[in-house]
């Protein structure tokens, strides 16, 4: 404990955020692991997805040595053991090997930091990040278990409704779960357009059912039972068997695992809920504090909208935003050629997909089907958009030119952001390249905003003594539980650190709500 806790003593470790979970419960939870460094986020930092991070396949790569695998040691399948059932002698040589292949990698890792410009991104934002996201996996979230057996027993309601809608329309039964039945009704009995697998196989991805469902209305009820069903897997029946005996559910994050440095979700994803469907906003209300306090929710509004304001410097959207004005009506009063007070709701609904189709690079037929008009009007709009803001074609076409000079992107910050396949002779990979490194910028600059402000009000929330708990981080949003004589005081502190975490030339703003559920707080 001694050497663990010492602040004069530097820690090295590999996913340390795991080492740190396991400190806990050997040193008692006050322990403090500090400081460290973490060659998995160094790797990730310095050469983003373009390789793994695992301590196997860096040390493979950087040293040129093959480690001791962990099935080499405890087995797998049937014969798998714990490791703390491993000979000694051979529990030796891994963990050994280990810590040593660790401290080689640091050796190796940490000069680049600074040679490659990337100390801000590790020490400043990634390193840090460490501590806040381990103690929001050791807080979890409060679940209404009896509230979810409600709505696993609905959705199974639900999905009994369609099944029978599904075969009374089919007029046969068949296994929703399979393809290949699916395709048998679809496109045999049914003789509806669709696609096939080089290998003949009838295709029954979404994409494909979507366009179906423009001449028979039975691929989108395959495609709402699967939603269902997907929601009722995922969440109201696997959640219940993740709840510990506080009925608090413990997702883990993971800061190394996406092209754009969000971070993500798993065991269970609570990232993937959806956010404006009737059905994930129940899901969301499962979620809960417990008596006396209250769930906290701090969104971020339009931050890549805003930052494309910035990193473009475009002079239209800085005016708006700078105005307070509703970007989607301004937008639309541009594109459309009409007043401000004159955009009707369905020219500002279409602006508002036009915006988002711009920052992921959408096409013209992208944006036709989006907001359900032909391709040469789409094209229209978009030519429109540009002709008006022309700051943003100039920062699209030069962040294409510099990914496919160096096979990345940098975030304002300057996060390096992969984008393989740019350059690649297939023209469709290439222009799907071109499109992620259009956004990547953009996605992985509202990530690393969010990340400072989760690193800023972490620390606020220690200097301040404050009894709320940081839980969750959901894309652009932060969930708290939080007791109810703290909310004001909270409520305007994390304002205040989320919306002056970056000075950018086009201001942050962040909507807080609270509530006793994670519906009624966001």
């Amino acid at each position: 404990r001694p050497a663990f806790t010492s602040k004069s003593i530097l820690k090295i470790g590999h996913n340390t955020k795991f080492d740190m979970h396991f400190m806990a419960k050997a040193l008692g939870s006050d322990a403090e692991i500090f400081p460290i460094e973490d060659t998995s986020v160094m790797s990730y930092d310095l050469d983003s997805i373009e390789h793994g991070h695992s301590l196997d396949e860096l040390a493979e790569i950087f040293l040129d040595y093959k480690t001791i695998k962990y099935e080499e040691v405890c087995g797998s399948g049937k014969n798998k053991i714990l490791f703390s059932e491993v000979d000694v002698e051979k529990a030796l040589d891994y963990a050994a090997e280990d810590a040593d292949i660790t401290l080689r990698l640091y050796n190796v890792l940490k000069p680049r930091i600074l040679a490659e410009k990337k100390s801000f991104i590790y020490d400043g934002i990634d390193k840090p990040l460490i501590y806040s996201m381990k103690e929001m996996e050791e807080n979890g979230i409060l679940v209404d278990a009896k509230q979810l057996k409600i709505l696993s027993t609905e959705f199974e309601k639900n999905l009994k409704d369609l099944e029978t809608e599904i075969f009374q329309m089919a007029g046969e039964e068949f296994n929703l779960g399979s393809p290949k039945q699916i395709g048998e009704i679809l496109y045999n009995k049914l003789d509806l357009k669709g696609k096939k697998t080089a290998g003949g196989n009838f295709q029954t991805g979404a994409d494909v059912l979507e366009k179906m469902a423009e001449e028979h209305e039975l691929p989108r009820k395959i495609l709402e039972w699967r939603a269902f069903a997907k929601l009722k897997s995922t969440y109201t029946d696997s959640l219940l068997n993740l709840l510990d005996k506080n009925s608090r559910v413990h997702t883990t994050f993971n800061q190394i695992g996406t092209s754009t440095g969000r971070l993500a979700s798993s065991t269970p994803n609570l990232q993937n809920i959806p956010i404006r469907s009737e059905e994930g906003k129940k899901i969301r209300t499962c979620f809960v504090a417990p008596q006396g306090s209250k769930i906290v929710s701090a969104d971020y509004s339009q931050v890549e909208l805003r930052l494309m304001a910035h990193v473009a410097d475009v002079k239209a959207l800085k005016e708006a935003f700078a105005n307070g004005v509703d970007i989607h009506t301004a937008t639309a009063s541009k594109v459309f050629g009409v007043p401000e007070k004159d955009v009707t709701s369905n020219q500002r609904r279409d602006a508002k997909a036009i915006n988002f189709g711009i920052i992921y690079g959408i096409s013209q037929y992208g944006l036709a089907k989006n907001i359900n008009t032909s391709a040469d009007v789409a094209k229209q709009y978009i030519d429109n958009y540009f002709a008006q803001m022309p700051e943003i074609k100039n920062f699209m076409e030069s962040t294409i030119d510099f990914g496919r000079k160096h096979g990345y992107v940098l975030t304002p910050m300057g996060r390096k952001i992969a984008v393989g396949g740019i350059n690649d002779q297939n023209k469709r990979m290439a222009s799907f390249a071109e499109r992620a490194a259009i956004n990547a910028p953009l996605q992985g600059g509202a990530a690393d905003v969010i990340k400072l402000a989760m690193n800023a009000v972490f620390k606020a929330l220690k200097d301040g003594n404050y009894k709320a708990r940081m839980l969750l981080q959901v894309h652009d949003e932060l969930v708290f539980e939080c007791p109810d004589d703290e909310v004001a005081k909270l409520s305007e502190m994390i304002k205040d650190k989320m919306e002056n975490v970056v000075d950018y030339a086009v201001p942050l703003t962040v909507e807080v709500g609270s509530g006793q559920n994670w519906t009624e707080a966001h």
